[in-house]
């Protein structure tokens, strides 16, 4: 048990230190937060001014240039209110353009916020003023839709309280925004991806461990090394680089959220990072997840779930004893974690877990069967080259040209994965073997009946294609910068979209201006409504869509550099007699 720790001097030492951050973070975001509305410093009303700066940030002793909003990194909480009408007036005050998209939020496409697809952006010295209607409640996040400004801090929470009751009952609640942080700018990390895919990659197996017996069975690497890729390169950008962020401190700063034992707390969680996937957990507390992407679902218990870049969970936790409990959120590469402090007083420090065993990802992971496999000629698979006829086997055949011509195996392309699998119900990547519950979207259903459960009328494959040699990243092979065309949809159409992930590494795949009911059960009405879902590796997804927003919209993986490089569409949904 973890009792409380008394106040000596290296904890005021700390504490001072804590306190001379906090002006570096806004009002609801400090430690020792209370979590009880209404929260001191939220921006709440019709109208909101937001103004777009410039400001250094710092944590863990480093420090970098920093886009912030009104001067903080995370940005400020809005709070609105279903049913309201709101005005934000988003002021540039930088050298280059900028944006805000409303993630997850229900606007007319005007109002979205990508550059290039629903309006021009803005420009330096401009003030452009968002106007729309809020038609739903729920956790939700804002962050720039311009060049790569949202690895520097340009974003942050959104909460929307219902008109009605809300179903979740809590006594106080916190706002809990994971983020990655680096103080090297990301187009330098990108050059660096660009000119080695595993730059950041630190993990890589040895030839002790694999002769100790502490990674995979010497020949099991062998082979992977045959098809020229590494089963630890599981993240792009990993903890050698990154700093890994709770609204804004590290471990170190021990963020605080305060409770009294036997509360229900809420926790609104948010993965607003630019490249990392979390592994969340509370040792010692179960969480009752009640919301996910700001949608009510059924009540389920568990122990630790994976939160992909963009998703948002909010969960109910029942703490008590006095205790300091640690809120953990690990990269799946487990490269790097963050802990911070859920406790009845400031001052008290929850323990921090060693990091556990990095994964390693397995012939499931590509999308293959290796049982019986023929290894091609000379034993050797070359998975940096388009595959041929010599590659297969009963069970598994690598895909050619001219057995999918839907997905060109051009230079955006190095393989496609010959059997994937639904894996709705796996746990996800690093969680596959740990000793306690761990939530699968299959264990989502939502809790207020879906409206529209119409049989879909068409169905849409897409694949989610690269090639990390040139690191290259696309839907359908094709980048959105070279002329991929869009993805149209009749208004209201019903469609049945499969995601098939054709790579080794899982992706948060985003809609903007719907939510779609994800496939987990054979109850359509309860199916959970969601704006992103994570694709594991060598896996395939289904949801049906209903396309009942007009306009144009960004459709993309929400990994920053995997959109900046390519994997990003347009939606576009026009009225039955438009779209030809």
């Amino acid at each position: 048990m973890t009792t409380p720790i008394a106040l000596d001097r290296r904890t005021l030492i700390k504490s001072a230190a804590a306190l001379s951050l906090a002006g570096a973070f806004p009002a609801w975001a400090q430690s020792g937060t209370p979590g009880l509305r209404p929260a001191p410093g939220v921006l709440s009303g019709d109208r909101i001014a937001l103004t777009v700066g410039e400001s250094h940030f710092g944590t863990g002793g480093r420090s970098a240039h920093a886009i912030t909003i009104n001067g903080t990194v995370p940005a400020p909480l809005i709070r609105l209110k279903e049913g309201q009408r709101v005005q934000l007036a988003v002021t540039n005050s930088l050298k280059e353009d900028t944006s805000i998209h409303w993630h997850g939020l229900i606007v007319p496409f005007q109002m979205d916020g990508v550059p290039g697809v629903s309006f021009p952006g803005i420009r330096p010295g401009e003030t452009f003023t968002y106007d729309f209607p809020i038609r739903q409640s729920g956790t939700y996040w804002y962050h720039s839709h311009s060049g790569m400004q949202e690895a520097m801090g340009h974003y942050g929470p959104i909460v929307i309280d219902p008109a009605g009751v809300d179903p979740v009952q809590a006594t106080r609640e916190h706002v809990i925004v994971l983020a990655d942080w680096s103080p090297v700018h990301p187009h330098v990390l990108l050059k660096r991806l660009k000119q080695m895919g595993g730059y950041h990659n630190f993990q890589r197996q040895t030839l002790a461990g694999l002769l100790a017996g502490k990674d995979q069975p010497l020949r099991d690497r062998m082979d992977w090394g045959k098809m020229r890729m590494d089963p630890t390169d599981i993240s792009d950008v990993t903890g050698s680089t990154y700093s890994f962020l709770i609204n804004g401190h590290g471990t170190p700063e021990n963020w605080t959220g305060l409770f009294t034992p036997g509360e229900r707390v809420r926790l609104r969680i948010i993965n607003a990072s630019a490249m990392t996937n979390f592994n969340v957990r509370l040792p010692g507390l179960p969480m009752t997840v009640v919301q996910c992407d700001g949608q009510h679902v059924q009540p389920v218990e568990t122990d630790e779930f994976q939160i992909g870049i963009a998703e948002t969970y909010d969960v109910i936790v029942q703490p008590t004893e006095a205790k300091a409990y640690g809120l953990i959120a690990e990269a799946i590469d487990r490269s790097g974690q963050v802990r911070a402090t859920l406790a009845p007083q400031i001052g008290m420090v929850a323990p921090i877990p060693d990091l556990r065993q990095r994964p390693l990802l397995t012939m499931k992971d590509m999308g293959m069967d290796m049982a019986g496999m023929d290894m091609g000629q000379g034993g050797v698979i070359d998975l940096s080259q388009p595959a041929n006829d010599s590659m297969s086997g009963h069970s598994m055949k690598m895909l050619d040209p001219s057995a999918a011509p839907e997905v060109p195996m051009g230079p955006g392309v190095a393989t496609l994965s010959s059997m994937p699998a639904d894996r709705t119900a796996d746990r996800p990547t690093g969680l596959e073997d740990v000793d306690h519950r761990v939530l699968t979207y299959a264990d989502l259903r939502s809790l207020e009946p879906n409206q529209d459960i119409r049989t879909p009328t068409r169905s849409l494959d897409i694949h989610l294609t690269a090639n990390m040699e040139r690191y290259m990243w696309s839907f359908d092979g094709v980048k959105l910068s070279d002329g991929a065309d869009p993805i149209a949809f009749r208004h209201n159409e019903r469609v049945r979209i499969t995601l098939i992930n054709d790579t080794m590494m899982p992706h948060p795949i985003h809609i903007h201006g719907h939510f779609f009911q994800l496939l987990t059960g054979d109850d359509p009405t309860h199916n959970p409504r969601k704006h992103t879902v994570n694709v594991l590796p060598g896996g395939k997804i289904s949801f049906d869509l209903t396309a009942d927003a007009l306009g144009d919209w960004a459709f993309h993986c929400h990994m920053l550099m995997h959109m900046h490089t390519g994997m990003m569409r347009v939606v576009t949904v026009r009225p039955a007699e438009d779209a030809a």
